[in-house]
């Protein structure tokens, strides 16, 4: 386990480790742990530049404003748009690369509780925003992440650590459980994340990092649907106080997580797979069991999910089940946009 002191004392070594000038993506990032991260990046940070993608144009002016006053030498931009459709993620991504050569972190962790309802595009909201909508993000700015001299870094916030069984002709979960819905949603992420490394050319020089939160104050829960999933919400919110992650631990962890070398890429970069390990920090053991391999999936204290859930993944890819849903995703994003990625 890491704790929230280490993270903090790599935090604070961004601004020595990396030269000025970062560039990150924020997927989400108007409320919740988005909010939260970019917030510790601009505090932690020294003439960057951030970009807050999402829909409520309120609270980004907020959250901008926040920003400037934590990281006065750094640049800060909304960029606005419904991010579960795919043509908008292209339009998005398409204002991003005419304003940079490369970015540094692309951070994502948008997301809904609604089960039931489809896109304009025809994708369940819930897939298109977990899945179809993150590994667009991730295709398109490929190149971006790619040119990174000094740190290359994906981080996607879901599931992490619950893998379990995967269904690739039900991915929206109908009828599953609450608990089976999260497992597969989990071993979707972290599977598409092993695809990407390992299909798309030198994207193994990017390290992978998929999260679990815990129980942290967002607005996710207002789209809510499902009498199990509003039983959950009624009982985390009677134990909140209790079993709910603080704001300040949410956002030192996220950061961490999206600058520290504990989550090296698969090529070993050298300087750009994050700020140096210190204090007994090791790198840490990916979802294939290697250490160091590149992909992670970590609990909300940046531990290795258990051995159930490798076993798991094993399992669907050994049964060609990531692969099945790696060609769904793909076929999908090309009936939608035309093409796999910009």
């Amino acid at each position: 386990m890491v704790a929230l002191t280490e993270a903090t004392a790599s935090n604070k070594r961004i601004a020595a480790t990396f030269p000025d000038g970062l560039v990150a993506v924020f997927v989400g990032g108007t409320s919740g742990v988005g909010e939260y991260t970019v917030k510790a990046f601009a505090k932690y940070t020294r003439n960057s530049r951030a970009y807050i993608v999402g829909r409520s144009e309120a609270s980004a002016t907020r959250i901008l404003d926040e920003c400037r006053a934590l990281g006065p030498s750094s640049t800060f931009e909304f960029l606005q748009g419904d991010i579960s459709l795919l043509n908008t993620v292209d339009d998005i991504c398409k204002k991003i690369q005419a304003k940079e050569t490369a970015i540094s972190i692309l951070f994502q962790s948008q997301g809904t509780m609604a089960v039931n309802a489809v896109t304009s595009e025809g994708i369940p909201l819930g897939v298109s925003l977990s899945m179809h909508s993150r590994t667009r993000f991730i295709l398109n700015l490929m190149p971006l992440l790619q040119r990174a001299t000094s740190l290359r870094r994906v981080v996607t916030v879901l599931a992490a650590t619950c893998e379990g069984a995967l269904d690739v002709n039900n991915l929206a979960g109908i009828g599953l459980s609450v608990l089976q819905r999260r497992d597969q949603l989990a071993s979707a992420q972290t599977l598409l994340l092993e695809n990407i490394q390992e299909k798309i050319p030198g994207a193994d020089s990017v390290g992978y990092v998929h999260d679990v939160p815990g129980v942290v104050q967002s607005g996710i829960n207002r789209d809510a649907e499902g009498f199990g999933i509003k039983v959950m919400i009624a009982v985390a919110g009677l134990l909140g106080p209790l079993i709910r992650t603080p704001i300040k631990e949410c956002a030192e962890m996220h950061l961490f997580f999206a600058t520290s070398s504990r989550f090296a890429s698969g090529a070993g970069s050298g300087a750009a797979d994050g700020v140096p390990l210190q204090g007994g920090v090791e790198v840490a053991r990916g979802t294939i069991g290697k250490t160091g391999s590149g992909v992670y999936s970590v609990s909300n204290r940046g531990e290795p999910g258990p051995p159930r859930a490798e076993k798991a993944l094993a399992g669907l890819r050994g049964d060609g089940t990531a692969t099945k849903l790696w060609d769904i995703v793909m076929a999908q994003s090309k009936k939608v946009t035309g093409t796999e990625s910009l």
